[in-house]
Order: structure tokens, then C-alpha cells, then sequence
């Protein structure tokens, strides 16, 4: 095999192993994982800040063993003209088009006040959504930042980071793209 071959091969196996390994993720001590199993993408795993968002990882911890958002879509997907989020939690993209203009409403009808975590919205960082104005209005929806957002910040509650193996999968996300099952993933506690 000549080095030209050689090398090529390298790098594709290299570049499996990181496909790989951002596929599976077991959590470190103490840590609480959100894993979003994106329908032909692969897996989306989010690190939870259970200490600084206390009632928000809590309210979707539940919801994810619930199996609420099973089979959900990414409704909103705003790439151009600069990368800015994706977002997902709206019951209604099971079932509706999401071209209706009730999708993006959808609620479980809780309420979740907001937790200043002095966290930013950086990218990768997870916020909950709320309607316009009502910080404390949060509930099932939530938002991955593709872009560095500081106008967000104070206003959104910041309750996660998207591990660093899982960020490629959500810069391809499109709208319309499906998630077969969320799961929660808890490191040791000792």
C-alpha cells in the first residue's frame, strides 16, 4: 500500500471513531445527560446543570421519562443569514405540519420560573424557550445555540451544554428532523 493510500485510509478511520465515539457518552460522576436520539442523524448528548437550574433539569428530566419527547421534531431551524438556533418541545410536531400556525404554541401547561445560572449563550448552550416577555413562563420547549447569543442572556435560563462529540450532529439538524427517543443518563454518584 503506497503512503498516499495509507494516509487516506488513516484519516477515514479517524474520522469514524469520532462519529463513534460522539454516538455514545457515558456520563462522569455526578453528571446528568440528556440524550436526544435524532432520526438518521445520530445522537445528541446534553450535559445538564442540575445545581444551577435546579427546577428547569428537573421539570424536563421528568418530561423525558415520560416519553414527551419521543417522536418530536425540530420545528425551528434558523441557519441563514448566520447561524442562530435550532429548537424543539412542541407536542403538536408529532402529529401537525409544521408549517401550521399553531406549531411553536405547544405547552404542557406548567410553568417554569427563570433561573439566572450566569451561564451565556454560547454555542452549544441549551436554554428553555418562553413566550415573548414572560421569563417565567417556561415550560417543554428549548433551544440550542449554533452561534454565540449574548442578547439572550438574562432573559433565557441556561440549563445545559451540548457535549463536544454532539455538536456536528446539530449544526446538520433541518427542520423537520425527528426525534426517536430522549433518554436521561446519570453518571455514578460515587
Amino acid at each position: 500500500m503506497d503512503l498516499k493510500r495509507l494516509l487516506s485510509v488513516l484519516s477515514l478511520l479517524c474520522a469514524l471513531c469520532l462519529v463513534a465515539s460522539a454516538q455514545e457518552y457515558k456520563p462522569a460522576k455526578g453528571e446528568t445527560v440528556l440524550k436526544l436520539a435524532v432520526e438518521g442523524r445520530g445522537n445528541i448528548f446534553i450535559k445538564l446543570n442540575t445545581k444551577r437550574a435546579p427546577k428547569t433539569t428537573k421539570h424536563i428530566i421528568d418530561l423525558v421519562k415520560k416519553g414527551f419527547y419521543d417522536r418530536q421534531r425540530f420545528f425551528r431551524v434558523v441557519t441563514s443569514p448566520r447561524p442562530y438556533i435550532v429548537q424543539v418541545g412542541d407536542p403538536a410536531t408529532k402529529d401537525k405540519d409544521l408549517d401550521d400556525p399553531s406549531v411553536g404554541q405547544g405547552t404542557t401547561g406548567s410553568k417554569v420560573p427563570y433561573e439566572d445560572t450566569k451561564s451565556h449563550n454560547d454555542v452549544g448552550t441549551v436554554g428553555l424557550a418562553h413566550p415573548d416577555q414572560e421569563p417565567d413562563a417556561g415550560d417543554c420547549q428549548f433551544y440550542i445555540n449554533l452561534a454565540q447569543n449574548r442578547f439572550l442572556d438574562g432573559s433565557y435560563t441556561v440549563f445545559g451544554t451540548v457535549i463536544d462529540g454532539s455538536m456536528p450532529i446539530v449544526t446538520k439538524l433541518q427542520r423537520g428532523d425527528r426525534i426517536t427517543k430522549a433518554t436521561i443518563l446519570v453518571g455514578p454518584s460515587k
